[in-house]
């Protein structure tokens, strides 16, 4: 199961929601994309470690 930290992410969103009010459209890009980039990472991580557990037959 994911350990996403919903107040850590939201705290980012919060900063990026900022950078935009200021008019910093760049830079509020790249924090979301880098954002985007850790949340997928973690997200991969833990397929791959679910995955290495075997599976019974009647699992989807």
């Amino acid at each position: 199961m994911s350990d996403i930290d919903a107040q850590r992410v939201a705290e980012r969103i919060d900063t990026v929601l900022d950078i935009l009010v200021a008019g910093d459209y760049h830079s509020a890009i790249h924090n979301l994309e880098i954002l985007k980039a850790e949340l997928l990472s973690q997200v991969n991580d833990d397929t791959k470690s679910s995955s290495k557990h075997p599976r019974s037959p009647w699992e989807i």
